[in-house]
Formats: structure tokens, sequence, C-alpha cells
């Protein structure tokens, strides 16, 4: 099981194991109203989709979602004109932390024929405004923890004071003017969603706005269409559910939201998924470890998908004990997970029965772009196979296709992947290629076993007189080593510039172990252009986006900065 290569005169196309059908309807009509022949995993009226996980009594049924979904759609339309002149034109900004009722948001501004954007509720006003201006934002949404930066921000970009909004996180579905809280704007009215079946429409639908992370640069914004969304969720999900039917007949979903409604992980993964799934999504506001593990345990969680920082918490806590035995599926993305590491944390997790398995995505891919099929064991390190309907390539920096089995830029064709980047026509002529989607990821096709391995980001791979090093393997490597808690590698400037070497940043107790050991560490087990030439630098933490993935812009700012020579 697994993808396949095609090779003929024109170059070699990678396909998943098969194509299947999926609805050609908008995603609300698909979480709502879609007929499902097996209803053991969907949604029923009163089926909890999302809870508070401080306060489970706290909750809203699909019958709830769907009441306030056009209360919510009626209030954006009546008073501030979303969706007016239009579908797709008006941008409605949400900086939030995550809470049980932030769904309805997303669902209420794509029933106004609305552009929902969540951004990350770290940002700074600067930041902030940097992205309201950049999207032409229409209106803006925050929650009391965002509140005094969404205020800020929305002044320096010019956004009228009326047009910041407060919503609620618990109790009754509120949503009221930042600058007039005593007016309530959700009334009885309601605006129910247009259902689309036009397949151009769907395709060239713009619903959501997703941020790129901008760990090598500025982010950029993701476009996303109904077609996506659907695609994706029915595609990677409804396979998983037939295999369920056979192997796993009494499975219930449960899962807990931990990550940022700004990442697709948040979107795709809790907003979507789950519903479509008929499962809940527990919500935390924000990733607290030993909440997490609390809220593991207290409500039995049967899947989630984390990403590699998380995992390796799991790894190495002393902490951890029974509070995963429930968990019957894992899954990690967003940054490469290491052998070592993979099996470290799979042993805490399920009783030891429930083994991480890898996927790889991006926000242009609407999330996952491979899966491991329900039931496989892959234990070496890969991605997984495609996902139905997606197409993949594996070219050289001259667009060629390389031979199978080595190396070069994953590039993807498929219903899943976004038709391009918001109001940026010079990211677009360079990401999108006669149709193919250009990834930035450097990957290799095994033909043994049909599965794909990522090896880094093309442009972080280091270049030591001609060889190229994989940060990501040298992280996996430290990361096996029991003193060290976290590391990031990047490649600095040697011999007066005309060269580059590794350089490791790690977490770790100075007394305990030296920067010295670290290079022979790494020295003992990997090949010689992949030494620690240089050298080692200890931090209390390396840092990271919100959805976990290393930011090594912030490193290369340390070295700038940086006086002299480091050990």
């Amino acid at each position: 099981m697994g993808s396949k290569a095609v090779t003929s005169s024109s170059g070699t196309i990678y396909y998943p194991e098969q194509s299947r059908d999926y609805p050609h309807v908008d995603l609300l009509t698909l979480l709502f109203d879609y007929q499902i022949t097996d209803t053991r995993w969907t949604s029923h009226e009163d089926t909890t989709l999302h809870a508070s996980a401080e306060n489970p009594s706290q909750h809203i049924t699909k019958a709830d979602a769907r009441k306030q979904t056009k209360r919510t759609a009626h209030a954006f339309r009546e008073h501030f004109g979303i969706g007016a002149k239009g579908a797709g034109k008006d941008v409605v900004t949400v900086i939030s932390t995550g809470h049980y009722l932030v769904p309805l948001l997303f669902y209420g501004v794509i029933a106004a024929d609305g552009i929902f954007s969540a951004v990350s509720a770290a940002s700074t006003d600067k930041e902030l405004c940097n992205l309201l201006t950049s999207a032409g934002c229409s209106l803006l949404v925050c929650n009391e923890a965002t509140k005094d930066v969404a205020v800020k921000a929305a002044a320096a970009a010019g956004l009228p004071e009326d047009r910041v909004v407060i919503m609620s996180e618990r109790g009754d579905w509120s949503l009221r003017r930042v600058h007039q809280p005593s007016k309530e704007l959700i009334s009885d009215g309601e605006l129910g969603w247009r259902r689309i079946t036009d397949q151009k429409e769907l395709a060239d639908s713009l619903v959501v706005l997703i941020y790129s992370s901008g760990t090598t640069g500025l982010p950029k914004s993701v476009c996303i269409s109904h077609e996506n969304f659907v695609s994706e969720c029915c595609l990677t999900q409804d396979p998983m559910k037939e295999k369920k039917a056979i192997m796993n007949p009494k499975f219930e979903y449960r899962t807990l939201a931990h990550l940022p409604i700004a990442h697709i992980a948040g979107i795709q993964g809790y907003f979507v998924n789950p519903f479509y799934l008929g499962g809940t999504a527990y919500w935390m506001p924000r990733f607290d470890f030993s909440k997490f593990l609390e809220y593991n345990k207290k409500y039995r969680i049967t899947f989630f998908f984390t990403v590699p920082p998380i995992y390796l918490l799991i790894a190495k806590s002393p902490e951890v004990t029974d509070q995963f035995d429930s968990l019957e599926q894992a899954v990690s993305g967003a940054a490469p997970l290491g052998k070592e590491l993979q099996y470290a944390a799979s042993s805490k997790l399920g009783q030891g029965q429930t083994f991480i398995s890898q996927t790889w995505g991006l926000s242009e891919s609407t999330g996952s772009a491979t899966v491991l099929p329900y039931g496989m064991k892959d234990d070496t390190g890969s991605v997984s196979s495609l996902v139905a309907n997606v197409t993949a390539r594996i070219v050289d920096d001259e667009g060629k296709d390389v031979p199978v089995g080595k190396s070069g830029e994953i590039i993807l064709k498929g219903p899943i992947i976004s038709k391009g980047y918001y109001r940026n026509d010079k990211a677009n002529t360079e990401a999108y290629r006669d149709g193919w989607y250009c990834t930035g990821d450097i990957g290799y096709f095994n033909k043994g076993n049909s599965l794909f391995y990522i090896i880094d980001r093309k442009k972080e791979l280091i270049k030591y007189k001609g060889l190229q090093v994989a940060p990501a393997e040298l992280e996996a490597l430290l990361l096996s080593h029991d003193l060290i808690l976290d590391a990031a590698v990047i490649g600095v400037p040697i011999e007066a510039g005309y060269n580059e070497a590794p350089r490791a940043y790690v977490v770790a107790e100075q007394k305990k172990i030296s920067a010295e050991q670290i290079k022979r560490y790494v020295a003992e087990n990997a090949a010689s252009h992949k030494h620690l030439r240089g050298g080692v630098v200890f931090l209390d933490a390396i840092p990271k986006s919100p959805s976990g993935k290393i930011l090594r812009k912030d490193l290369r700012e340390l070295v700038k900065r940086e006086k002299g020579p480091k050990l």
C-alpha cells in the first residue's frame, strides 16, 4: 500500500494508491447537511462538537452551531456589510486564543460570504497592523486576552474603532463592539449560507486566508477555497472511516484542541475534521503541558495531531505516566520527527501500542498531502504516502525530474492545493509553475516501500564544501542525547564567508554537558561534513513559531549580532 512512480518520456509522476470521489458542495453544506451513508462517525444534531476543556458543561452541539452560524452571519451582514457586495471580498481578521466558541466565528464568517483570516494570538500590535493593511481587513474580531493589541493595531492600520469587535469565550455566544460593549450585535435574525454546487465556483472561491509561518521571511497569506477544505477533509478522513469500520468499529473520536487556530492544523483539525467525524474537540485557551496531560487523561482523548516539540516533551518528561492510555491514533506534522524521538514518544502512547505516524503538508495543501493508511505502521521515518487525488513530482534546481530514489524538491498538484497567495503576484510566480505548486521541501521516494521522505526545507540546507547537510537530521541526532532537551541547527559562514558549516543551538544544563562533548557526540555519529564546525551555543529556549516550527531567521539574527567567535 502506498504511492507509485510512473516514468515516461516526459518525466516521472508519483500517483496515490487510489483516486476517490468527494462531494462537490460548499464546506458548510458538507458539515451541516451532507447525507452520509455510514452514520457511525458523523455528527448528529445533539452531538457535542466543541467543549471547554476546563469546564465541559460549556459546550455547543451541532444544533447550537447551526443556529448560531446563521445568527452570526446575519450580524456580520447587517452591521458590517460582510458579503453584501459578493462572496470572497471582505476579510474578517481574527486574533484570539483558543476557546470552544471561536468555531462559531469561523462558520459565521463563511456563511456571510466573508473571508475568515486568523492571526497568531501572540502577534504584536505592529505585526497585526501589517497583516490588517496587507489584507485590506474589513473587520477585526478579538477576545479579552488580545483586545489591547487589537485596538492598537486597528488604530495604526486606519480601521475604524466601530469595526473592532470582541467575542464571548464562555456562556452565551456574543459579539459586541469594543468601544460599545453594552450593545449586543447578535439577534434572532438569521442568514443562511449559500449552497454551492458549481464546481468552478467551489474551486475558485476564497473563504479563508492562512498566513504562512514566516520562518524564513515575511508571512504570505494563502488562499483556501471551499473545494480545498472539502477535498482535504473527505480524501483524508473517508479512507480512515472505512478502515475503522472494519478494524475498530467501536472507535469514538475525541481530540484536544491545543494548537493555534491561526495554523492549518487548528482550522482543518479542529473546526472541520472532528465535526465531519462526529467527535468532540475539547478546547484549551493556550498550550500548558501539565493541563495537556490532565485533559488527555480526563477526556480519554483517542486522536491527536501535534508537532514534534510536544512529542519531545512527552518523550522526555517524567510527568508522563498513564495520561495517554486511551490514545488510539497519534500523528505528527509541521516539522520532521526523528526516528529516535518517534520511538521514545510512541512508547508512552496507548499503553505502548500507539505508534506515531508522520504526515507532510503545508498551508498551501490545506493540511496533509501525505497520510499513512489507518492500521499501518511505519518506523522508517517516512512521511507516508500521497493523499488520494494528489500527484507529485520530484525535481532538481532546473525543474527537471530526478531519477526515482534521488532527492529533489517535491512539487504537487490536486484539489487540496491552494490557488495562490492573496495580493502577491511575485510569490505566485515563484511558487506556481505550469499548474504545479513548488513546496520548497526537499525529499525523495523510496520505491521499496512506496513511501515519501522529507529531508529539509530547500532554503535551509547547509552546504559545506559542496556537500549538503540537512539541519533536521542533525537536530534529530542531538535530541537523541539524554541530556539535550531541545536543539536547532543552522549554517554559519566560515573561512571568510567562502563556506558554511553547521552550528547547533541547544537547550541543556552546561554543568552536565559541555559544547565539546556535544561536538564530539555528533562527530562520533555523523559523517565528517556534518560535524559542528560552526560551534555549539547554549540557549534557554529555541525560538519557535506558535505551531512549533523552528524560527531559524531568529537564530540567524543572533549570528549577525555576534562580536566574536563561538565555541
